[in-house]
């Protein structure tokens, strides 16, 4: 089930980051590289990345030197998000 969805994704960075997720489903990628992939700023990437996490939308897979996401959603409830990803 998904989360509530308009609560999460609030912001351009928001939905760009799921989109992101729903074209390149199985990724697996860092603040900075989808950072690039939005060409949005990098703190505001991480920020949001976090809150996605916090709210179930992405998992956070922690090292000792960095933190690389990926979504936590499966398939149904990633196809019944992309409908949100739009704007």
């Amino acid at each position: 089930m998904l989360p509530k969805i308009k609560q999460h994704l609030k912001s351009k960075i928001h939905r760009k980051l799921m989109l992101f997720f729903f074209e390149n489903e199985g990724s697996v990628d860092t603040p900075r590289g989808l950072s690039a992939w939005t060409n949005e700023n990098k703190k505001k990437v991480t920020a949001a990345l976090e809150e996605l996490a916090a709210a179930g939308f992405l998992k956070a897979h922690r090292t000792s030197s960095t933190v690389g996401y990926s979504c936590a959603l499966n398939r149904k409830d990633l196809k019944s998000l992309a409908s949100h990803l739009g704007s």
